[in-house]
């Protein structure tokens, strides 16, 4: 590992593994750090496959994907570091790294944070008993090590992602008692939800979780309906009894060193969580400072790799000034896939979020 790079990756998901191939075709000497052990991020989680067009990695399973922009990157001209955090950014120029050893710093040019987001908890009694579980520490233990977290199951979500996961479980063995969702309808999409209804899995809008019982682990879930203000209902509890609980309730951009560096931060409700504001070019209000993936907003990872693609060609182009009709049309088709991709349904609240925290330069 060098002193000094061109370009400096923080985070290597989906954004930040598109983000380094992207510069990488018109600049060299950079750096992708990740604090895992293994590159890939939520992709390396994710074994069903992806919706959408074939530009958008349509039928394509999230542990292929990684794979493949792992393959297609030239390691002569990219530093992978895994098992290293960021823990502190110094302006103008500095990022403090983190790994077992210690403490340690590298200068950079540009930066790309690509961060992602943490798991959301929500409050219920004893949500701190051994068997309440995030989603992504269930994929996790499933996907990468090949381990259930249980014999019956209590979803509490009914986004794509506690959808799949349910499925993922049912199809590993895993009794499932229910998905549970607080609104009054399902968040994911309707092929999800289809498959667990032919499996006979309940889903049950309208409920909460209201307790976990158990002595040193998780033995029976309470659930509760509730009213038009989140409110529970008293007389509507329902009782199972389960050994995991595992909630898919959401995420929260991961920001923190972003803060720290300076940049202007926005609350975006439809970005689920404080976000730094950026340019068209994924570039924040602190100048040679990117943010590209969940960092910038929860989306799908379709449009994380093509925020990692807009800021990898733009730190790159800052530093190389090549051809400017061949960055014109690349910064063009990358407008038109992310513009399409969030012209459904389920991309207008991004839409709605990004037009609140643009920087117009």
């Amino acid at each position: 590992m060098k002193d000094k790079y061109n370009i400096v990756i923080v985070g290597g998901g989906p954004a930040g593994l598109s983000a380094a191939l992207e510069a990488s075709k018109y600049t060299d000497n950079i750096l992708l750090v990740d604090e895992n052990i293994k590159a890939g991020g939520q992709l390396i989680k994710q074994t069903h496959k992806f919706f959408g067009s074939k530009n958008h990695h349509a039928s394509e399973r999230g542990i292929n994907i990684a794979e493949d922009l792992i393959k297609s990157i030239d390691n002569k001209k990219v530093d992978f570091l895994c098992g290293v955090s960021a823990a502190g950014f110094y302006k103008p120029h500095t990022l403090l790294l983190e790994d077992r050893e210690g403490i340690f710093k590298v200068d950079s040019e540009k930066f790309i944070f690509a961060t992602g987001a943490s798991e959301n908890i929500i409050p219920f009694v004893n949500n701190d008993l051994p068997g309440v579980y995030g989603a992504g520490a269930v994929q996790t233990l499933m996907n990468l090590y090949g381990v259930v977290p249980g014999k019956r199951v209590l979803m509490i979500g009914a986004g794509n992602i506690g959808l799949i996961v349910s499925y993922q479980l049912f199809q590993s063995g895993v009794d499932i008692a229910g998905v549970v969702e607080a609104s009054p309808y399902i968040g994911g999409y309707s092929v999800h939800a289809a498959k667990l209804r032919r499996m006979q899995i309940p889903i049950f809008t309208n409920h909460s979780i209201k307790a976990v019982y158990g002595n040193d682990c998780v033995e029976k879930a309470v659930i509760s309906q509730v009213d038009s203000k989140w409110k529970m209902i008293k007389g509507t509890e329902k009782e199972f009894d389960v050994d995991t609980v595992c909630l898919a309730v959401g995420l929260t951009p991961s920001t923190e060193v972003l803060s720290q560096a300076g940049c202007e931060m926005i609350y975006a409700r439809e970005l689920c969580g404080y976000v730094p504001t950026h340019d068209k070019y994924m570039e924040t209000s602190v100048a040679g400072v990117f943010i590209a993936g969940d960092a910038s907003g929860i989306e799908e990872a379709s449009a994380a790799m093509l925020e990692g693609k807009m800021a990898g060609l733009k730190a790159a182009y800052d530093i190389e000034k090549f051809n400017r009709s061949e960055w014109i049309n690349s910064v063009s088709h990358i407008e038109f896939e992310l513009k399409s991709l969030r012209s459904g349904p389920h991309g207008q609240k991004a839409m709605a979020g990004k037009k609140k925290i643009e920087i117009q330069r």
